[in-house]
């Protein structure tokens, strides 16, 4: 299918109840419960829920990934990301202007666990390439940056990496 279809279509089955070919927004919390630990694909909203599996779902096809997450912003995709990656006596490199949320966690929380970041001009690769150590597990890009847009070559990064 081409990227126009996939991007109306993937993540999407009809519902068996309604026949419904969209997927509606599920504002429910909880799920009813074969049994105990016996759950029929979702739980509790907070975890999981249709409504975000057809999101992550369509992601997943529009990004040619093998999944794709959805979350409730953008700085909850970043803490994420840093606790699954990083731990203690690790190196991040980091956009040296990041935006401020994403400063202050790096900053202020995740350094407290034992990770250094250093911050440097990552639209230099020159730059970039001097800030990376064998203990470096995260080259944090933002593009473009905020407040002042520079614009980082994402791809030219990822083959220095």
């Amino acid at each position: 299918m081409g990227f126009k279809t996939d991007a109306i279509h993937a993540g999407q089955e009809p519902d068996p109840t309604t026949g419904a070919v969209t997927i509606p927004i599920y504002q429910t919390s909880t799920y009813v419960q074969e049994g105990l630990g016996k759950h029929k694909g979702f739980e509790y909203a907070r975890t999981q829920n249709p409504t975000r599996t057809a999101l992550e779902k369509n992601m997943a096809v529009l990004e040619a990934g093998c999944a794709g997450y959805a979350f409730a912003s953008g700085m909850a995709a970043i803490t994420a990301v840093t606790q699954l990656l990083l731990k203690q006596d690790d190196h991040a490199v980091c956009t040296e202007n990041v935006y401020g949320g994403t400063f202050r966690l790096f900053d202020k929380i995740v350094k407290n666990y034992g990770v250094e970041f250093t911050y440097v001009d990552t639209s230099n690769l020159g730059d970039l390439e001097r800030a990376i150590r064998p203990n470096t597990r995260m080259v944090f890009v933002e593009t473009p940056t905020n407040p002042l847009m520079v614009i980082t070559d994402v791809r030219a990064v990822c083959d220095l990496a």
